[in-house]
């Protein structure tokens, strides 16, 4: 059953926030808005673990006007192939099993010779993202069997992809004159509408991804995304895809290690030897349980590169895979958060989050550590992200059946602050003495974060040319 949050402050309904989107961009028309992210357009592999994630949707009408809905997303091929496998489209009606191939150009298919290959016979949808204008691009297998065809719209990339990621300028914004004159309370219930509006977006992506994979999997896939932090967000999320949880939880802790390290590239044959005497009896034991494995890993396809410059030592890939399979360890814990009906304690579950440990992980930043990280154990996940998973998954996918969830998340305090919520604070309240009472708690934060991605993050002009002050000016006291 859903249940509409109840908002205890003058704030306005769920979708004041949407209507005020619509005020500053409504007047531009369709041909004159660019696909947000296409000037640097994501690499192929981004855009299946999208697709594969249900980020597109699951209905599309075909290039000669088929309905498609995509029954069963299947798996994920990591070798030579079709893109996805055991797969179940229903076109026009009629249920077809097989396999789905995935491209950015629609040309692609016989680029790579997928045409004449019988290992693409099976193939049943074929997805792409761009095709030549005014050439009619067929999609055949080596029987010569027509394969419908299904070109991602518009709408559905702007879904999928979201808005462009470039850092906006931390400098004073236009914007931020007109909110030197509001009273702190009005500004307070816009951070609020656009923390809502925020929340249910991304119990929405969730969601998506649960009618394609479970709840379980959407979830596990969701905090693997937040443990990656910025730079490995992608990363994290692929591995996750390729290694669902059903299948991890089904093996003993070392062996899901080994599994999750050796897939991400992480172990090789003579890493103990490079590694501090107290990292290697940890590495000979993850190589035991992977050497087998590996030697059938021939040809597997590249995963994203992971990034660890930049990153401080607690941050490191490895240990965020660390904190990853402590928390499959744990997954009781998530269960239970993950269930609407039963009673929920935020602190209580950050506590236990942070409690995680690890008999290795908790006293080593990477896997060939020379020395101890520290005496004393080193927090898996610190408060900072047990508070990112609780607002970026847990609230997310508790709102919409939990009629308390949104009055608790309005009361959680603020996590640390990063470069984002910075800037943000910067640009719209740069003129007011009291800017920081606009990010104490943690929903004000995700409100900053909304409000800096859908316009400062678009804009390109340095606030010449954006509406959002005028559109400010414009609202009545009460929106």
């Amino acid at each position: 059953m859903y249940h509409q949050p109840h908002v205890q402050t003058a704030a306005s309904p769920p979708d004041a926030y949407e209507s005020l989107r619509q005020r500053v961009f409504g007047g531009v028309h369709e041909d004159d808005l660019e696909l947000p992210g296409l000037e640097v357009m994501p690499g192929e592999i981004e855009l299946q673990s999208l697709w594969f994630a249900g980020a597109f949707g699951d209905r599309f009408v075909g290039t000669r006007g088929e309905t498609v809905w995509i029954r069963q997303f299947g798996h994920w091929n990591h070798s030579a192939g079709p893109d996805f496998t055991e797969c179940a489209v229903e076109v026009d009606g009629e249920v077809r099993r097989g396999d789905i191939e995935f491209d950015p150009d629609a040309r692609d298919w016989e680029r790579h010779g997928h045409g004449a290959s019988e290992g693409f016979d099976r193939v049943e949808l074929h997805v792409f993202v761009s095709a030549p204008e005014g050439v009619e691009v067929y999609t055949r297998t080596s029987r010569h069997r027509a394969v419908p065809q299904v070109r991602l719209t518009r709408e559905q990339l702007q879904a999928g992809l979201g808005r462009p990621r470039a850092q906006a300028e931390a400098r004073l914004g236009r914007c931020s004159t007109p909110l030197a004159e509001w009273p702190a309370e009005r500004i307070e219930r816009l951070i609020e509408q656009a923390a809502l509006f925020r929340l249910q977006a991304k119990g929405a992506r969730l969601r998506r991804t649960a009618a394609c994979h479970g709840s379980s999997e959407a979830v596990y896939q969701a905090m693997a995304e937040a443990l990656g932090y910025r730079h490995n967000r992608l990363p994290m999320r692929v591995l996750a895809q390729r290694l669902p949880l059903a299948r991890l939880r089904g093996l003993k802790a070392r062996e899901r290690e080994a599994r999750l390290f050796g897939h991400a590239g992480f172990l090789s044959a003579d890493q103990h030897r490079r590694a501090g005497e107290a990292a290697r009896p940890y590495l000979r034991g993850l190589w035991d349980c992977w050497w087998k494995e590996q030697a059938g890993r021939a040809g597997q396809r590249p995963s994203p590169p992971w990034k660890a410059a930049g990153s401080r030592p607690g941050n490191h890939p490895q240990r965020r895979l660390g904190a990853m399979a402590q928390l499959i360890e744990r997954w009781p814990l998530v269960e239970r958060a993950m269930d609407p009906a039963r009673p929920f304690e935020p602190r209580l579950w950050q506590r236990e989050v942070e409690s995680l440990r690890h008999e290795f992980w908790s006293f080593h930043y990477t896997l060939t550590s020379n020395a101890r990280a520290a005496d004393k154990a080193v927090a898996l996940i610190g408060a900072a992200r047990a508070a990112d998973l609780l607002a970026n998954v847990i609230y997310p996918w508790r709102e919409r059946e939990d009629p308390t969830a949104w009055e608790v998340y309005r009361a959680l305090p603020a996590g640390l602050d990063n470069q984002s919520v910075r800037r943000a604070g910067i640009r719209l309240f740069g003129r007011r003495r009291d800017g920081a009472r606009f990010r104490r708690r943690l929903h004000q934060q995700q409100g900053l974060l909304q409000l800096y991605a859908d316009f400062c993050l678009v804009d390109d002009s340095g606030c010449d040319e954006c509406d959002f002050p005028e559109r400010l000016r414009d609202l009545e006291p009460d929106d």
